[in-house]
C-alpha cells in the first residue's frame, strides 16, 4: 500500500519493502520528533538543524529559565524547518505533580513535554506527548 514516508527507524514490510507512514498526521509527528531529538551540528550541511533535547537532560526540570529556553528553541526550530506546522502550545509537567508509582528520585528526574500543533489545511489540533 503506498505511503507518504518511511517509518523511522526502518522496519521491513513484506508488501512495500519498508514500513511506510500512511497519513500526513503520522509524517508530521515523526518530523517533529526528528527536529526535537536531532543535536545541532548532527545534520550534514545544516548545523543549525535540531533542538537537541539530550542537552536538556541534566538541566533542572523545574527551572523556569530552562523551560523558557526550551519552549523558544522548539518553536523556532519547528517554524523554520516544518513551516506547515503551527505550534499552538508547548507545556511542561514534572512528574512531581503526578501520582504515579515512580520513586521520588524518578519523579524529580522526569519532565513531560506536550506540544499542541495544527497541520496546515487540517482543522484538528494534534498533541505530541514526550
Amino acid at each position: 500500500m503506498p505511503g507518504y514516508s518511511a517509518l523511522l527507524p526502518f522496519q521491513k514490510d513484506p508488501n512495500d519493502g519498508f514500513a511506510l507512514l500512511q497519513t500526513i498526521r503520522e509524517v508530521a509527528s515523526q518530523n517533529i520528533k526528528m527536529v526535537l531529538f536531532t543535536e545541532p551540528g548532527e545534520r550534514v550541511f545544516d548545523p543549525a538543524f535540531g533542538v537537541g533535547l539530550k542537552k536538556y537532560l541534566f538541566e533542572s526540570s523545574t527551572g523556569a529559565q530552562t523551560k523558557i529556553q526550551l519552549r523558544n528553541t522548539i518553536s523556532e526550530q519547528i517554524s523554520r524547518y516544518l513551516p506547515y506546522i503551527s505550534i499552538i502550545d508547548i507545556s511542561f509537567e514534572s512528574n512531581l505533580q503526578n501520582s504515579n508509582n515512580d520513586s521520588l528520585e524518578e519523579k524529580m528526574n522526569k519532565l513531560n513535554i506536550s506540544i499542541k500543533y495544527q497541520i496546515s489545511n487540517f482543522s484538528e489540533v494534534e498533541v505530541l506527548e514526550l
